[in-house]
């Protein structure tokens, strides 16, 4: 799979802006189309962009403790509009919040130290995941 298409974007009032800009170079070099929504995002805002854009995968950054609030109001956003587009966390998740984020519908998340063949790995998989679950089982004859 070439060519996956990635929104990522800083939802909240978290102004920190560094990683995700880095995360989202790794991204394009590794062959993936990236839109960033900058920040200052609402669920809403995130939602309707990816929906647009027509991605593969969200990518939000989240280091202001938000995390289980926001991520979670993304994922339910996407499900009211019909999507199932997946949505990737990276940022500052404690361990002990990450069970909770799994429940809420978080794909995968990606805390600090993560290399850049991990962030890649990881949005691949998830991608590749979401592929095979749409793809049409073709019955045996």
């Amino acid at each position: 799979m070439a060519g996956e298409r990635v929104l990522v974007a800083k939802v909240g009032l978290d102004g920190h802006d560094r990683g995700v800009k880095v995360i989202a170079r790794i991204l394009r070099d590794a062959g993936f189309e990236v839109i960033y929504t900058g920040l200052f995002q609402t669920p809403d805002t995130v939602v309707a962009a990816a929906i647009d854009e027509d991605v593969d995968v969200i990518g939000l950054s989240m280091l202001s403790g938000a995390h289980l609030t926001l991520a979670p109001l993304v994922v339910e956003k996407l499900r009211e509009r019909g999507s199932d587009i997946p949505v990737v966390v990276g940022g500052i998740v404690p361990d002990h919040d990450l069970e909770a984020m799994a429940a809420a519908g978080i794909a995968a998340v990606l805390t600090p130290g993560a290399t850049a063949v991990q962030v890649v790995e990881a949005m691949r998989n998830v991608c590749l995941a979401t592929a095979a679950a749409e793809t049409p089982s073709t019955p045996l004859t």
